[in-house]
């Protein structure tokens, strides 16, 4: 199997929340009549994220949606959602923390509206987004995650999402 590797990223802005809940278990082992050990899995994150609209190039790029000669876009039944890497900010602090979620998958956005009353409510999308683990970096240990720090490099820190962070690599 050859190295992961990741096309370069692109926004999807209108980002409104997002919730990612740990994955995995909490497995006990019992000896000499008490929990004697309990080994714990990474399975991940999943969970859900709310944007203002689902671009179409996420639909293109991601959710392998179509555009035919006459500029519509199709759903195509047999489609493959394409996995991807995942980058956000969450602000709060001095500095940001920043984030790279590897191997994500998503759902397809459910499509609804609703009549307009005496105030309008702008409707959002919103997709789950599951996130496992990939084999990443020279070590190729197997990573679900990266996160910056308040030691984090300036130099890394300002490119951060200018390609999917790669453990190790040199900052261009």
């Amino acid at each position: 199997m050859g190295a992961i590797t990741f096309d370069t990223p692109f926004a999807l802005p209108g980002s409104v929340s997002l919730s990612l809940e740990a994955q995995g278990e909490l497995t006990p082992f019992y000896a000499d009549g008490v929990k004697y050990y309990v080994s714990s899995s990474n399975s991940g994150y999943e969970g859900d994220w709310e944007v203002a609209m689902i671009t179409d190039e996420f639909r293109e790029k991601i959710l392998s949606e179509y555009i035919d000669k006459n500029k519509v876009m199709l759903e195509e039944a047999t489609a493959k959602v394409k996995r991807f890497a995942l980058g956000f900010e969450i602000d709060g602090d001095v500095r940001g923390t920043r984030f790279w979620f590897y191997c994500c998958t998503s759902t397809r956005p459910k499509t609804e509206s609703s009549t307009i009353e005496d105030t309008i409510e702008p409707t959002t999308d919103t997709v789950t987004i599951s996130a496992s683990a990939v084999s990443v970096g020279a070590a190729k240990k197997m990573a679900v995650r990266a996160k910056t720090t308040a030691e984090t490099a300036d130099e890394l820190y300002d490119k951060w999402f200018e390609k999917v962070y790669i453990p190790d690599q040199e900052v261009a």
